[in-house]
């Protein structure tokens, strides 16, 4: 322990500022008496999702909605106290939020929001452990504020929070690159292969076809016409191991990849034996959520991994006539996955039905147009995979100080300047 922290004391977080619950009306959403209007109005996914600071959101309240909740002040503390338990997130715009959420005001005399919110994930498994045991897991105010927080002068924790937040918002700025990245590339798969307006549209007659009027010389076909190889993951699930080879389900997919980190490990004899039953991925596969939220991710491998996949992901291989990055965008369309529902069974839990989908109908463009498309947005796709790669670092970095920092352990007085990214 540095000699600062004997300058560190205990205190609750009401000592701190002020404390208090969300509130909302549990109505239909779509109840437009309180819903559908100009004040945002945040729920626990969308904290969770947030990351640092949170300025998206799930609904809109009017003014009837606002009369019954709280409009509350960009720079509140978002704490989620049930579903994602303590989850947090700055709010950076004025916003309603429900009873699922608790929001902490700082006291500028005593407390650096920022600081605080690390300090809640240092002690978010302990809070999770405090909310378990009833019939439906929630962290109650009154729990919340008996957790003790070790803090520092304020000057200290600025800089602390000065250091920590400096890695959240080169992850935040990589994320809006990322996003524009990749809505530049769903731009223009939309204006040349939904719109038609591709180059020489001009000169294109069009034809009838099942999925409506198409460019003449295209073709609509099932979706094994396009892949080598129609599957998912492994439909027996190995024993776990605490060292050996990652096995993804769906829960370890993101947009753009798998997250190795969350994977459970298994021994490389069944990790072999998968490989042989084509149950592993292979660069330029593209893997989609199979089960659950169908869809939800749906991306090209990037390279060759030693990953062995569950049968919640399925696995597309593209071959020669369709290239794979293209469908992976087509399969996120927002049309295509509406007419994906009639391959779709299972209502609590919906499932990609993959002999069925096999003979799904898809548009195919010509291969030359294709190729050209792909000049243009696969450097696009690239640069996201390495702003992708830029965050994980960034992530592991800051995870990496943020308990030598929350403890004191760091004394932040003496750190160099390059500690700041």
């Amino acid at each position: 322990m540095s000699g600062l922290g004997r300058e560190w004391r205990e205190c609750k977080l009401d000592d701190l500022g002020s404390v208090g619950r969300g509130k909302s009306r549990h109505r239909p959403r779509n109840d437009t008496s309180l819903y559908g209007g100009k004040y945002p109005f945040v729920q626990t996914g969308d904290v969770k999702e947030a990351e640092f600071r949170l300025t998206k959101y799930s609904q809109t309240y009017n003014e009837k909605g606002l009369a019954q909740s709280k409009l509350w002040e960009p720079g509140t503390l978002c704490i989620t106290i049930a579903a994602n338990i303590a989850d947090t997130a700055i709010l950076g715009i004025p916003a309603c939020f429900p009873d699922s959420v608790v929001g902490f005001v700082a006291d500028q005399n005593k407390a650096d929001v920022r600081f605080i919110k690390y300090s809640i994930d240092t002690l978010k498994l302990e809070m999770q452990g405090a909310s378990r045991g009833t019939t439906q897991d929630n962290l109650s105010v009154d729990k919340l504020i008996t957790f003790n927080f070790r803090v520092p002068p304020l000057p200290i924790q600025h800089r602390i929070a000065d250091i920590l937040s400096a890695y959240d918002d080169l992850i935040e700025n990589n994320q809006r690159r990322i996003q524009i990245l990749e809505n530049m590339a769903r731009s223009l798969y939309r204006e040349w292969f939904v719109e038609f307006r591709f180059p020489g549209h001009e000169n294109v007659k069009f034809v009838d076809s099942p999925l409506g009027k198409i460019p003449e010389g295209w073709e609509i076909g099932p979706m094994e016409s396009v892949c080598d190889r129609i599957t998912d993951g492994a439909h027996h699930s190995p024993k776990t191991q605490e060292l050996g080879y990652p096995m993804a389900s769906v829960k370890d997919m993101h947009d753009w990849g798998i997250n190795i980190e969350s994977c459970r490990k298994i021994s490389e004899e069944d990790f072999k034996e998968l490989e042989r039953n084509d149950s592993t991925m292979r660069k330029n596969d593209v893997l989609i959520a199979k089960d659950g939220s169908y869809l939800k991710h749906c991306f090209v491998v990037e390279e060759d991994m030693q990953v062995a996949l569950l049968s919640s992901i399925a696995i597309l291989r593209p071959n020669h006539r369709f290239k794979p990055h293209l469908l992976a965008i087509m399969l996120r369309d927002p049309d295509v996955k509406l007419r994906m529902k009639g391959y779709v069974s299972g209502a609590a839990l919906p499932r990609i039905i993959l002999k069925e989908f096999r003979h799904f109908n898809i548009l195919m463009p010509p291969i030359n147009l294709q190729e050209h498309w792909s000049r243009l947005c696969e450097p696009m796709l690239e640069m996201c995979w390495r702003l992708i790669a830029k965050n994980q670092n960034l992530r592991r970095t800051r995870d990496l100080l943020l308990p030598r920092l929350l403890s004191g352990q760091l004394d932040v007085s003496t750190l160099p300047e390059e500690t700041i990214p």
